[in-house]
């Protein structure tokens, strides 16, 4: 079965709210909200699609297009390739060519929405932020120093892996920087070796030894993240239904010297495979967040990218 070739455009306003479009009923996945954009013709690239499709379908001209996530999706009927771009300005009055119904809505509410499942990534992915740090205990009396350090910097997704200290003392920093981190309007993820109480917390983070253990999604959780090292561990991720995946090491680490790290290319070839927001991780600065974006990243992860 031929894959469709889609471009789809997540177009911000000035108030940062996303417009979304209702699909007619007789169309396919009619009665359901999506994201504007159309089909890819074979002598265009994704941008020319994409500008091409809101010109005839909003009568506005996109710019700022950058690149956001890439899905492959089987609907059974017909395979389709998902190409999705965010549009951070444009010019024009939107008016829907067909007289569908389209609205702004601001990011935090778009999971009031039903959207086309292939289409549930996306929310996913404009929701989630760039930069992933993690936060370690490697030296106890820093902690909530480094932790200050992220936060400073405008990180809005961080991760307590506080696996070296007894559960009374990680509770005991959770709950002392959970409340900072919601002063800044950061999410928070507990990692599931730890012992402490996730109550006080987003999410869960899960390693890739307890993502293996596991054949549900865990309940109760807002945000769930994982660790995955192959495409068996990012395969099963998907299965069970969490929103993100750290990938790693990209690069190689000091903190595992004896692990061989995937490269640039091994990476971006799990990437492609992906259907879901994935995050690089290992031996990684700030600095590489625009080649981990083009090779299909959501965003970089790290401990040290984020402190200095």
């Amino acid at each position: 079965m031929t894959m469709v070739q889609v471009a789809v455009g997540v177009i911000k306003n000035s108030a940062g709210e996303i417009l979304i479009s209702l699909r007619h009923p007789d169309l396919h996945q009619g009665g359901l909200w999506e994201f504007p954009g159309g089909k890819v013709e074979a002598d265009e690239s994704v941008e020319q699609a994409l500008r091409r499709e809101l010109k005839e379908e909003l009568g506005i001209d996109a710019q700022g297009i950058e690149p956001l996530i890439t899905i492959k999706h089987d609907y059974g009927d017909r395979h389709v390739q998902l190409n999705v771009c965010v549009v951070t300005q444009f010019v024009g009055n939107v008016k829907h060519s067909d007289n569908q119904p389209v609205q702004w809505v601001a990011q935090e509410k778009l999971s009031h929405y039903r959207f086309p499942d292939a289409n549930k990534p996306i929310v996913t992915a404009i929701l989630l932020p760039v930069y992933y740090a993690i936060l370690d205990d490697a030296d106890e009396s820093l902690i909530l120093a480094n932790l200050e350090k992220m936060l400073v910097q405008g990180v809005q997704l961080i991760q307590f892996r506080l696996k070296r200290l007894s559960a009374e003392a990680a509770a005991h920093v959770v709950m002392q920087a959970y409340p900072l981190c919601k002063q800044y309007g950061a999410l928070v993820l507990i990692n599931s070796d730890m012992e402490a109480s996730r109550s006080a917390a987003d999410g869960l983070h899960l390693t890739s030894r307890h993502l293996m253990q596991i054949t549900q999604r865990p309940a109760n959780q807002t945000w769930v993240g994982a660790s995955c090292h192959n495409l068996v561990e990012l395969q099963h991720a998907e299965n069970i239904g969490v929103d993100f995946a750290v990938i790693a090491p990209v690069l190689a680490t000091q903190t595992h010297a004896t692990v061989t790290p995937l490269g640039w290319s091994d990476f971006e070839q799990l990437v492609a495979h992906a259907k879901m927001p994935v995050y690089a991780l290992g031996g990684l600065s700030k600095a590489d967040l625009p080649h981990a974006r083009k090779l299909g990243a959501q965003g970089i992860a790290g401990i040290s990218a984020f402190l200095d």
